[in-house]
């Protein structure tokens, strides 16, 4: 993986937050099709429970809220939409169905953030969920997520790769 840049001065915690963020609505977003949660009832018991706190011994970094609030309710508003885009990128034989559910997580909010937060480089998404995939599988898993959303991020955003 290649080296990463320190985010510019005086952005350290906002992009600290925001990859907090990513990892808690990817954790969010597992709950939900694991358990069937309901949006509400996931945001109420992150925001109170997990961002930010000590849970079972792992501290938890604060995240900034909104930024996980819009990743977890753009990917429950537009999964049905996603989700197609998602097992295209797939290897052939591999639909989305049968990936784990917290890599099925990573790859959704990785493909919502990548078509709605133009805010955000490309590139610097699919890093950002590459490492969070990272957090809970195996490195070849990681590869199969930047591949993935690397086809994704060239679809939604092929003038930033034009640029090189």
């Amino acid at each position: 993986m290649a080296d990463r840049k320190a985010p510019p001065k005086g952005q350290e915690k906002k992009a600290n937050r925001r990859g907090a963020a990513r990892l808690a609505a990817v954790q969010a977003l597992y709950q939900m099709d694991m358990a069937g949660s309901g949006i509400n009832d996931v945001f109420a018991e992150f925001e109170s429970h997990w961002i930010g706190n000590e849970v079972e011994g792992e501290q938890y970094l604060p995240a900034e809220a909104a930024f996980f609030r819009d990743i977890v309710s753009g990917v429950v508003r537009d999964q049905t939409r996603l989700d197609p885009l998602i097992d295209e990128a797939l290897s052939k034989g591999w639909p989305l169905k049968r990936i784990d559910a917290i890599l099925r997580a990573v790859l959704r909010a990785g493909a919502y953030e990548l078509e709605h937060r133009k805010d955000v480089p490309a590139r610097v998404v699919v890093s950002e969920y590459v490492d969070v995939a990272n957090a809970f599988v195996e490195r070849d898993e990681t590869g199969m997520v930047n591949a993935v959303l690397d086809q994704i991020a060239r679809q939604f955003r092929g003038d930033e790769f034009a640029r090189g």
